[in-house]
């Protein structure tokens, strides 16, 4: 594991109500700044993604099965196909919402990207190392 992707989440970060503004789409003050840019690069980001939409997508959803008129069962299935298909088109655009995240944040277009590529590639890096550092291990006579 890499130094960069060992670091541990910001000590800032959003209390509920904040977090819940900021799932359904809101800015939040530049004090959450780090914080926001952790939770579009982390290792767990399209998780993390998902919970937002899904923070999103339930009040919606029991509102609909609520007021929507039919058997139950024919309410529930619609709402799980609609919120299937609206999942999957999100998940299409999942690099382009996170960049938007990032630049409400303050930051510049592209960086989210960039911090996961760097993350990446440390990881990638530690890997090789453990690997290559595995098969030319010195191996001591007993004596």
């Amino acid at each position: 594991m890499s130094t960069s992707d060992a670091l541990p989440p910001p000590s800032r970060r959003p209390g509920p109500f904040r977090w819940l503004w900021y799932a359904v789409g809101g800015r939040l003050p530049a004090r959450y700044r780090e914080w926001v840019l952790y939770d579009l690069t982390c290792r767990t980001w399209p998780i993390r993604h998902l919970a937002r939409l899904l923070t999103q997508l339930v009040p919606v959803a029991a509102v609909l099965i609520v007021l929507l008129p039919g058997p139950l069962w024919v309410r529930v299935m619609a709402i799980v196909g609609g919120s299937l298909i609206g999942l999957m088109y999100s998940y299409v655009f999942l690099y382009e919402a996170t960049e938007r995240r990032a630049t409400k944040a303050g930051y510049p277009h592209g960086t989210a990207q960039h911090v996961r590529e760097e993350r990446r590639a440390g990881r990638a890096l530690g890997q090789a190392l453990e690997e290559f550092e595995r098969r030319n291990r010195v191996r001591h006579p007993r004596g």
